[in-house]
């Protein structure tokens, strides 16, 4: 268990996955989406690259439309990079949960090997 669950890794209960659980990231987007949708010279392109992308994830998308429509939201909305900032401590907390879910997740292929492509086929 995490010191902190807001920004923390932890392991799938198969102990074949891992979560990333980035809070800030989310709260920041929803942050930036509303201060630009509550500007009213923004509201209108901000409303309208969110139905847009709410016609994309209702439909079968064609590869890149919905980058294509994410992409317009964050301009729309004037949003920064997702990203955040991490001080030592919280790199050092961070590298020791992700060492402990990538011993579980990586029992079997401890060296990290990746199979060489051999004639169309995955092969050792």
């Amino acid at each position: 268990m995490s010191t902190n669950p807001q920004l923390s890794f932890e392991l799938r209960s198969d102990w074949l996955a891992g979560y990333l659980r980035a809070d800030q990231i989310r709260t920041d987007t929803l942050v930036q989406l509303v201060a630009q949708w509550a500007d009213p010279d923004a509201r209108d392109g901000v409303l309208d690259a969110l139905d847009a992308l709410a016609a994309v994830v209702q439909s079968t998308p064609r590869e890149g439309e919905l980058d294509a429509a994410v992409e317009a939201v964050e301009d729309a909305a004037s949003m920064d990079t997702a990203r955040l900032e991490l001080d030592a401590f919280t790199v050092r907390r961070l590298a020791g949960e992700l060492s402990g879910v990538q011993d579980k997740v990586c029992r079997f292929n401890p060296q990290g090997i990746v199979p060489a492509l051999r004639e169309g086929r995955r092969t050792a």
